[in-house]
């Protein structure tokens, strides 16, 4: 067993102390100070640790961060443009649509949504639900955030601003 391993986090190569078995969600939160992921459930119900692994949704706060090694890493603070601070469709989406109430869900929608769109540039709103059906929304905006995605998409396709 070697003593370090890198992650490669919102493009940036990180060599880290081993992590035994510590969690993805941990080694983020941790040692790189990453807090979009927030720590829900611990069980991988709830949707609030999401971060892109390879550009699919996982759970953080299951995750062994060992086996995120080699593997593309990308949080919600990755998603901004790291020049400019330009937000990303989705998070410009939910944040004109009002798709966070008390911000408990808002990291893994946006995350799920992101992957979401980069599969369906153009989602139903049956789509939309589907994707998003495992993440859970203690404040009901299940509206907003629809529409949160639906603008995303917009924005995508070269939508008025």
């Amino acid at each position: 067993m070697t003593d370090t391993f890198c992650l490669t986090v919102n493009g940036a190569r990180h060599v880290l102390p081993h992590p035994e078995d510590r969690t993805l969600l941990d080694i983020l939160r941790s040692e790189l100070k990453l807090t979009g992921a927030k720590y829900g459930c611990g069980m991988a119900q709830c949707g609030a640790c999401t971060v892109l692994v390879d550009g699919r949704p996982a759970r953080a706060c299951v995750l062994r961060a060992s086996r995120a090694a080699g593997c593309e890493i990308t949080t919600l603070e990755g998603l901004a443009d790291a020049e400019t601070g330009a937000l990303s469709p989705v998070q410009q989406g939910f944040l004109e649509c009002e798709g966070a109430q008390c911000g408990y869900c808002l990291n893994g929608m946006v995350m799920t949504a992101t992957a979401l769109l980069a599969d369906n540039p153009s989602p139903s709103r049956e789509e939309i639900r589907a994707a998003l059906r495992h993440n859970l929304c203690r404040c009901g905006t299940h509206l907003e955030i629809i529409a949160s995605v639906e603008r995303a998409a917009e924005l995508m396709r070269g939508g008025a601003s």
